[in-house]
């Protein structure tokens, strides 16, 4: 029995529906508040019920005093409107007040009618009664973590809360050498300011760079949208973990020098970490030509601390084929999270000795012919 009358009561109410004949007037807020001395303009809609196609007469048939009202269809001023079977038209009532109006409550009445029916919207404006400027700035995540090079992005929804339009400035306290910057959202222009109307929400990104050699903690930005008086604040943090960064030279800066073929030869080199975190584990090895030989005293470094700089010996020993010229071998510092690298161009030399040798066997060779040529070149 229940679903039964549920199912009669939806029967009639459709049937009362579908058998209901006439007009309907309307706008979606037809009391509102509004600022003293404002022209207002409201979106008007006449629609049709089970009709036959008529033109309907539209006028304002109650105006409080002073005031001037016109109605728009299409951007001109109509008097009637043309409305299709269940067809509805769109209007506006633009009402324009006195120019010494005072604060309170003014009432108007639309009139609508066709063939037979009729409509009435009933309309009040309180004037004086508006809400004061307001803004407000919302994050989902108000704490990034990261090293000093990631990049610490904040989704920020800006909102004017007020029913006034306004122009926003945006600015941020931030620590020393940190750079702040506001764009639109999804890869927008960057922005310092942007109008922002009635009621309306903007969604922003606010990036954040902090220098480079920063220590590792966590950083307070305190973000600030600014309209009149109206002021919304928002305090952000980048947790900043810290990241080793290391560099790689001699004590003068040098990267080249000479090397005897053979022999080994020690380079004095420098390591220094320039970051914000200790650099952990640090190894050191070379890529070298063939048949060299590269080893590091010492050849590990457990902890090198931010700041901090540790002196290496490279003993490079070329090749004894070696031939004199210049050679390129690379030195490569790594840690965990880090490395650094260097290129030493290395000149070889041949030994003196080889040197003397060599003429040695010269003069050797030209005395055998010399001989040869004094004792059978008579013959």
């Amino acid at each position: 029995m229940p679903r039964l009358l549920a199912l009669l009561l939806l029967l009639m109410s459709l049937g009362l529906a579908q058998g209901f004949r006439g007009l309907a007037l309307y706008t979606p807020y037809p009391s509102q508040s509004v600022r003293l001395g404002e022209t207002i303009s409201l979106p008007i809609t006449l629609k049709g019920y089970n009709l036959p196609p008529q033109t309907v007469q539209v006028r304002v048939a109650e105006l409080a005093p002073g005031w001037k009202a016109s109605l728009l269809g299409g951007g001109r001023v109509v008097g009637a409107v043309y409305v299709l079977p269940d067809g509805e038209q769109s209007l506006s009532l633009r009402l324009e007040p006195p120019q010494n109006v005072r604060a309170g409550t003014y009432r108007f009445r639309l009139v609508a009618e066709g063939s037979g029916v009729r409509a009435e919207l009933p309309i009040a404006l309180t004037l004086g009664q508006v809400l004061p400027k307001r803004l407000s700035l919302e994050t989902e995540l108000p704490v990034l973590k990261g090293t000093p090079t990631a990049s610490f992005r904040y989704r920020v929804t800006l909102r004017n809360e007020s029913d006034q339009d306004l122009l926003v400035n945006l600015e941020a306290d931030a620590p020393e050498n940190f750079r702040v910057s506001f764009s639109t959202a999804f890869g927008g222009q960057e922005v310092n300011s942007l109008p922002l109307k009635a009621g309306e929400s903007r969604e922003l990104d606010v990036q954040v760079t902090p220098p480079r050699q920063v220590e590792a903690k966590v950083y307070a930005v305190t973000l600030r949208a600014l309209a009149g008086e109206a002021r919304a604040e928002l305090a952000v943090n980048l947790d900043i973990t810290g990241q080793a960064e290391l560099s790689l030279s001699t004590p003068e800066g040098r990267l080249s020098g000479r090397a005897y073929a053979g022999r080994e030869n020690p380079i004095k080199l420098v390591i220094k970490n320039n970051g914000s975190a200790p650099a952990e584990n640090l190894e050191l090895s070379a890529s070298e030509p063939t048949g060299w030989e590269v080893k590091f005293e010492p050849n590990k470094i457990e902890r090198l601390a931010p700041g901090a700089e540790s002196e290496v010996t490279a003993r490079i020993k070329p090749s004894p084929r070696a031939v004199a010229g210049d050679y390129m071998l690379t030195l490569r510092a790594s840690a965990e999270g880090a490395q650094a690298s260097a290129d030493y161009r290395v000149t070889v030399q041949t030994s003196t000795l080889w040197g003397l040798i060599g003429v040695l066997l010269i003069a050797v060779a030209v005395g055998a012919v010399g001989f040869a040529v004094s004792r059978f070149g008579r013959r």
